[in-house]
């Protein structure tokens, strides 16, 4: 029974949090893309460590970076 105490992973600590960061710009198309896949979906908070509001952020500046083609929708 201790044992499987220890098995449980470390919660990761919120990059943009540490570096005090109000807003993540929509044009650092080379931020945005470490928050994506091979396939281009957007990796989920639980992976990337992000707390919840920048976890929005990064979504939303996703989404306005593929509306204006600075980023595609899917990467072959």
């Amino acid at each position: 029974m201790a044992k499987m105490e220890n098995d449980r992973k470390k919660r990761k600590t919120c990059s943009f949090c540490a570096d005090h960061v109000e807003y993540i710009d929509y044009k650092d198309a080379a931020k945005l893309k470490r928050y994506l896949t091979e396939a281009g979906k957007i990796i989920p908070r639980r992976v990337t460590g992000n707390c919840a509001e920048h976890q929005r952020m990064v979504a939303k500046a996703i989404k306005r970076a593929r509306e204006a083609a600075i980023i595609n929708y899917v990467f072959d």
